[in-house]
């Protein structure tokens, strides 16, 4: 009698619910896969419990309470590069490993981070939006005073593959760049061309426009709040393409009012969709507050281009599949398993 290989299950817990095509391209001669759609954790009880491995991006969270009741998983797979979302030391004291995939929105949310830095610094944003509501003269002058991009510095916060990757275009137009990570080794500011700052504060201080790139933690959760913005120069820029906890934005009103802030772009919040009572909100939709019109407002996107949604997600299946054929696995975030 020959033994019938035992055929896996794959769960998506969110946000992928099409036909799964790229996931089964890869899986289906092992595994069932399937998609839940969940929206929020409590969606999950019941669905992954027997699963041998799980996609999640980031519309749910993965705590302690879930990740009791998974009697077989051998992987979870955060398909993204934050994994926030999951509860990794507890996954990892249950001998669960948790990977990410680090690598796949690098030149999209960099690309991102550069058109919202220039939205910003060249007005494009501030006089499109004035001038549709009426309130400017046909010329330059509403945006007034900008300044020459060349020779001023870009700070950066979190020199990882975004990080680097938005410093090397900064660098491209001219600016210079300054970065404060603690967790890089020595050698990046001269591999790379850039100025390391040994602090945050030193990092603040001289540049003229910031952008963090930085993973959330208890480090970074509200790392830019209204004490640290104040460090900034006046009529400075800040740009938000990390995650929505790394910005205080209900600091972000008073900048602007106060002339600190000469703009912000926030992609990503706290809570997404926000509340319409989200401080940051209720300035940025009140025509008569200056965030009105010096606020962008993203939906959570700068990661998103047709290439990199695949590039995501067959990533995140790759994952699934080594880890079900007992393969060496990479990108683990929270076990010394053997990589690649």
């Amino acid at each position: 009698m020959v033994e019938t290989r035992k055929r896996f299950k794959v769960v998506i817990a969110d946000a992928i619910v099409d036909a799964l095509e790229p996931e089964k391209s890869i899986l289906s001669d092992i595994a069932d896969v399937t998609a839940i759609g969940a929206l929020t954790e409590r969606d999950l009880a019941g669905a992954v419990d027997d699963a041998d491995a799980i996609m999640l991006y980031h519309s749910v969270s993965v705590s302690r309470t879930t990740i009791e009741r998974l009697i077989r998983c051998r992987l979870i797979v955060r398909c993204g590069v934050g994994f926030d979302n999951v509860d990794h030391a507890f996954a990892g004291s249950r001998g669960i490993p948790v990977s990410n995939v680090p690598d796949y929105g690098t030149e999209e949310v960099a690309d991102s981070a550069i058109g919202l830095l220039l939205s910003l610094t060249r007005g494009i944003n501030l006089l499109n939006s004035g001038l549709r509501a009426g309130g400017l003269s046909w010329d330059h002058s509403g945006a007034a005073p900008l300044r020459r991009l060349r020779g001023r510095q870009l700070g950066i916060v979190g020199i990882g593959r975004i990080g680097t990757a938005t410093a090397l275009r900064a660098k491209a137009l001219g600016m210079k760049v300054a970065f404060y990570d603690p967790h890089k080794p020595d050698g990046y500011d001269k591999a790379l061309g850039l100025q390391r700052c040994s602090t945050l504060e030193e990092l603040l201080g001289q540049s003229y426009a910031v952008s963090t790139h930085c993973p959330l933690n208890v480090e970074t959760h509200h790392l830019m709040n209204a004490s640290t913005l104040e460090l900034m120069p006046t009529g400075s820029y800040l740009i938000n393409t990390a995650r929505g906890l790394v910005v205080d934005t209900a600091a972000i009103p008073a900048a602007i009012q106060s002339g600190r802030l000469a703009g912000a772009a926030i992609d990503v919040l706290e809570k997404e969709p926000p509340a319409a009572d989200d401080p940051l909100i209720v300035a940025w939709r009140d025509p008569a507050h200056p965030a009105h019109h010096r606020v962008i407002v993203n939906s959570h996107a700068a990661f998103y281009s047709e290439e990199g949604l695949i590039e995501m997600r067959t990533k995140g299946a790759e994952a699934c599949r080594r880890a079900l054929l007992n393969l060496p696995l990479r990108n683990v975030v929270n076990l010394p398993v053997r990589e690649t």
